[in-house]
């Protein structure tokens, strides 16, 4: 009985309000009689978004003990509650939620991308990766034999492999020398538990193999298959044994803390103590997925489509936090980038940006900017949850809900700015995700302050240029460049330089030059 607790996956669909995708037609069809044709699927044949709800349903259900739905949906107005001195707010939300811990590693697993969980000792961050190791296929034992454990003496070799004894000693070139690889490097999902225990010169190959997909020894290379990864830390901000290099640690696509145990569920504790269980030895045979069911999920993630008013608040969220004006003498030099490379401390550069206002400005939050990296990071993941979810589109709620998870290491916030010196923001300086969140949203506010749904003279200009430039006459062409130099001349006259603005005024050099180069080329002829 108590397996049979622990390995029923719930028959009623888990999202009942998902979108109908279009059936693809087959040729098979055209050999199947009336009545096969309207026969229902066979119990195994579910959607693969429905498959992998069910997977997440029954590890937050029955394997992990999460209670925390911080990732939060509505359809209407939620039900909330000021909590507390501090006032902070707790929401009923209204509709279907989900809790990150369990959620970003799923997505992580059907996009075959990178997750650290962060979190004391004994949270579940280790068993939740050896879930997700189980899910694709492997053995409890195989997922955890090839699990790699952080630890100060960890060699290259201890990660990667050793080369034969017998070919050291007989080979007369480095081909010859065959390598022992380590089992893990096949495995479709890696885990390494306590990364930031790995010393420097380990890392190095590791990143290798992360960023790669390959390992090397002595000249020897080992192409890994495309896989998943989880990595673990107790402490993310410098309590590891050694330092994590900043190229691995970019390599990381999302950070999912491990959130403390409510101790109202210390009944489910207890009965897996009493019963003897080990919930990733029960994972039911239906919701292990098989490598060609990862390779399809991957595809159908990467169709879904962001639309264009999504896209844009992305990109005007973006745009708030690179320009640094004091930085640069060349307009396109105006980067925190360049103050970083330049070596001459943060605060002797803020110290010199007076004609701004601090508080207003969302760039001044933050230290640095978000990279390319970061931005492909984030559309892939809202992506994977909209498809999760059912949709065919991705929602401004899946950018919101996604995005704390991808930059959470990765824009880094100034402690000095004066957003944090408010009493209101304290919360913020040590909340990560509810700060990015908070940036999001007050970029969204601003974005609809400005209008910009309905007055972007920019991407109008930006739209007509990527309808292509056959046909565009010289006499039309001269125009574009005209109103081009007009849009530059309005935007620069009386304002303050914030960092959408300075991305625009670049975009439409962009757009100049390229119609300008045209121009040349029309005369020429």
């Amino acid at each position: 009985m108590k397996f049979d607790l622990f390995q029923k996956i719930s028959r009623a669909p888990t999202n009942p309000h998902t979108t109908a995708r279009p059936r693809e037609y087959d040729v098979a069809d055209l050999y199947r009689g009336p009545v096969a044709s309207g026969e229902a699927p066979p119990d195994g044949a579910r959607a693969l978004d429905e498959k992998l709800r069910q997977a997440y349903f029954w590890i937050v259900n029955k394997a992990i003990i999460s209670p925390h739905y911080d990732i939060e949906y509505n359809e209407g107005a939620p039900r909330s509650y000021l909590v507390g001195d501090s006032k902070r707010v707790l929401t009923l939300p209204s509709a279907q939620s989900y809790s990150s811990f369990i959620l970003l590693p799923l997505l992580t697993f059907a996009t075959r991308r990178k997750c650290l969980f962060v979190g004391g000792p004994g949270r579940g961050k280790t068993a939740s990766a050896i879930l997700m190791g189980v899910l694709s296929g492997a053995s409890v034992r195989d997922v955890r034999r090839a699990m790699q454990h952080g630890h100060p003496q960890m060699t290259v070799a201890d990660l990667l492999g050793n080369p034969l004894p017998a070919d050291l000693v007989n080979a007369q070139s480095m081909g010859e020398i065959r390598i022992a690889w380590r089992a893990w490097l096949s495995m479709r999902v890696k885990i390494i538990d306590e990364y930031n225990r790995i010393p420097t010169r380990t890392q190095s190959a590791l990143l290798t193999v992360m960023g790669d997909n390959y390992a090397e020894v002595l000249d020897q290379v080992f192409e890994c298959p495309e896989s998943a990864w989880y990595l673990t830390a107790n402490d993310d901000t410098g309590g590891g044994t050694f330092q994590v290099i900043e190229a691995l640690r970019d390599r990381i696509d999302v950070v999912v803390q491990a959130l403390a145990f409510n101790p109202r569920f210390l009944g489910d504790l207890l009965l897996r103590i009493e019963e003897g269980i080990r919930p990733e030895e029960l994972v039911p045979r239906e919701l292990i997925f098989t490598e060609e069911e990862v390779d399809e999920m991957g595809a159908a993630i990467r169709a879904v489509e962001v639309p264009a008013q999504v896209r844009r608040r992305l990109e005007f969220f973006a745009s708030q936090f690179e320009l640094c004006e004091r930085a640069g003498g060349q307009f396109e030099y105006m980067t925190k980038d360049t103050a970083r490379l330049s070596g001459v401390p943060w605060n002797e550069i803020t110290a010199a940006d007076s004609g701004r206002d601090r508080l207003k400005d969302l760039g001044c939050q933050s230290v640095n900017g978000v990279s390319v990296r970061n931005l492909t990071t984030l559309l892939i993941y809202a992506k994977a949850l909209a498809w999760f979810r059912g949709n065919p589109q991705v929602e401004l709620d899946d950018l919101r809900q996604t995005l704390p998870f991808v930059l959470h290491d990765k824009l880094q916030p100034d402690p000095d700015a004066p957003f944090f010196a408010l009493p209101e923001n304290a919360a913020y300086r040590t909340d990560r995700v509810s700060w990015l969140r908070r940036l999001f949203d007050l970029a969204n506010d601003e974005y609809t302050r400005l209008d910009l749904e309905h007055d972007d003279e920019v991407g109008e200009m930006a739209a007509t240029f990527a309808l292509g430039l056959d046909g565009v006459s010289e006499r039309e062409t001269r125009a574009r460049i005209v109103k081009i130099e007009k849009l530059v001349a309005d935007r620069v006259k009386g304002k303050k330089l914030y960092g959408h603005l300075y991305d625009d005024l670049l975009k439409l050099k962009y757009l100049h030059q390229r119609y300008t180069n045209y121009l040349a080329w029309l005369r020429s002829r």
